[in-house]
C-alpha cells in the first residue's frame, strides 16, 4: 500500500497499543528501591530494604507521624503464574485468618491498581522485629535459657497453627523472627498448606526438610514441622547446621547417617520403588547416639532432639507432646497457649482449575475482606507496633 507521498505505508499494520498504567491515587506516591518500583500510601516513608527472596522483597518503613517502623513485602510478579497467584493468596489468607502471639501479624494489605482486572501488585505490612534465628547464630552462641525459650515459643505458635489445620512446611532459622527479649513469631506462610491436600515434595529448604517430604509422600502430616523444629533446635545448640546436604540425595544420606537406616516398615511405606531400592542398597547405618554429636547439651535437651528427629513419621513426637517436654515444661502454662478457633482452608480456590484473571479476582477479594475488617493501619487502626514496648502492668 502506497502513501500519499509515494511511500509504503505501515498503518494498516500498526499494532494496538500497550495499556498504559492507571494514574497513581492521590493518596499514594512511587518511590524506588533497588531498582525495584514501590507505589504505597504516603503514610510510608523512608524505605529501606531488609531482604529479598524469590517471591517477595521486604522493606522497612517508617509510619506516619509516629515514625514507627514497620516491615512491608512486596510480592514480587504475583500473577506471571498460576502457582505464583496461588501463593500469594494462600499466605494473604492464612495471616487474615490466624492470629497469636507467636505468629506474623498482618496489619495492613494495600494495592495502588484500579481493581482486580488491572491488579498487578501486592503489598502487606507486619510489625518490624529486629532480627531472626539465622542472623543471630552468625554472631552469637545462645545460653540454654534462651535456647530453651525460643523452642517454647516456636512449638507454642505451631501448636496453634496446627489446631488450624495448616502445616507450615518451611520452617527454618531465617523464618523466625526474634527481637531483644528473646519473643518469636513465626513468619513466611506462602508454602504452608491445608492438612489434607495431596502434598508436592519441593517444599522448604532443603536443610530443614523431613525425609517424607524429599521421599515424595503424598500424604504427610504435621510432623514435618516437628523435623524442622528438631533441626533447628540442634543448630541452636552446636551453631551449625545438622544436615547442611548438597542436595536430595546428599541430604537424605547425612539424614540416615546421623538417625540410621530406616527399616522395611519405614521402606514399604514409600511409594517409589526407585526410592525403596536405593535405600536397601545402602549399607547399614545404626543411629548415633546425640550425646556424641552435642557432647556438651543437657540430658533433656537430648531427650527432645530423640524424639523429634525420627525418620518415620508416624513415630515422631507431636507438637503438643513436644511443648510439654521437660526441656521447655518450665515455660509451658496449658491456659496460655491457645488454639484456633477453627480450621483454615484453601480448599474453595484451589479445589479447581482458576485463570489468572480468576487469581486476581480472588486476591482481590480477600484484600478486601482484610480492610473491610476495620483493621488496616493506613486506615487508622491502632496497631502496637513496637515489638519490643514493654507490657503494661
Amino acid at each position: 500500500m502506497a502513501s500519499p507521498s509515494g511511500g509504503i505505508s505501515f498503518a494498516h499494520l500498526a499494532l494496538p497499543l500497550r495499556e498504559s498504567p492507571h494514574p497513581i491515587p492521590s493518596d499514594y506516591y512511587e518511590t524506588e528501591v533497588n531498582k525495584v518500583r514501590w507505589v504505597i500510601p504516603k503514610c510510608y516513608t523512608n524505605l529501606r530494604q531488609l531482604g529479598e527472596g524469590a517471591y517477595g522483597v521486604v522493606c522497612t518503613a517508617e509510619y506516619g507521624q509516629c515514625g514507627e517502623r514497620v516491615a512491608i513485602k512486596k510480592f514480587s510478579r504475583p500473577f506471571q503464574s498460576t502457582i505464583h497467584a496461588k501463593r500469594t493468596h494462600r499466605e494473604l489468607k492464612l495471616l487474615r485468618c490466624l492470629s497469636h502471639e507467636n505468629v506474623l501479624e498482618m496489619i495492613d494489605v494495600f494495592s495502588s491498581d484500579a481493581g482486580p482486572k488491572h491488579l498487578r501488585d501486592v503489598y502487606f505490612v507486619s510489625i518490624l522485629f529486629g532480627s531472626d534465628l539465622q542472623n543471630i547464630l552468625k554472631i552469637q552462641r545462645l545460653a540454654d535459657e534462651q535456647i530453651q525459650l525460643l523452642i517454647y515459643q516456636v512449638l507454642r505458635g505451631l501448636k496453634y497453627i496446627h489446631s488450624a489445620g495448616i502445616i507450615h512446611r518451611d520452617l527454618k532459622p531465617s523464618n523466625i523472627a526474634v527481637n531483644e527479649r528473646c519473643d518469636v513469631k513465626i513468619l513466611d506462610f506462602g508454602l504452608a498448606r491445608c492438612a489434607d491436600h495431596e502434598m508436592t515434595g519441593y517444599v522448604a529448604t532443603r536443610w530443614y526438610r523431613a525425609p517424607e517430604i524429599m521421599l515424595n509422600w503424598m500424604h504427610y502430616t504435621h510432623t514435618v514441622d516437628v523435623w524442622s523444629v528438631g533441626c533447628i533446635l540442634a543448630e541452636l545448640i552446636s551453631g551449625k547446621a545438622l544436615f547442611p546436604g548438597d542436595d536430595h540425595i546428599d541430604q537424605l544420606t547425612r539424614i540416615m547417617k546421623v538417625v540410621g537406616t530406616p527399616n522395611e516398615e519405614f521402606l514399604n511405606k514409600i511409594q517409589s520403588e526407585e526410592a525403596r531400592n536405593y535405600i536397601r542398597n545402602l549399607p547399614f547405618m545404626p543411629r548415633l547416639n546425640f550425646f556424641s554429636i552435642f557432647p556438651n547439651a543437657s540430658r533433656p535437651a537430648i531427650d527432645l532432639l530423640d524424639k523429634m528427629l525420627v525418620l518415620d513419621p508416624d513415630y515422631r513426637i507431636s507438637v503438643v507432646d513436644a511443648i510439654s517436654h521437660e526441656f521447655i515444661r518450665e515455660y509451658s502454662v496449658a491456659e496460655e497457649e491457645p488454639v484456633a478457633g477453627g480450621i483454615v482452608t484453601t480448599d474453595d480456590e484451589e479445589s479447581r482449575a482458576r485463570t489468572i484473571a480468576d487469581w486476581k479476582e480472588i486476591v482481590w477479594s480477600e484484600m478486601q475482606l482484610f480492610r473491610s475488617s476495620g483493621r488496616a493501619l493506613s486506615d487508622g487502626f491502632p496497631h502496637k507496633l513496637s515489638a519490643t514496648e514493654e507490657e503494661d502492668e
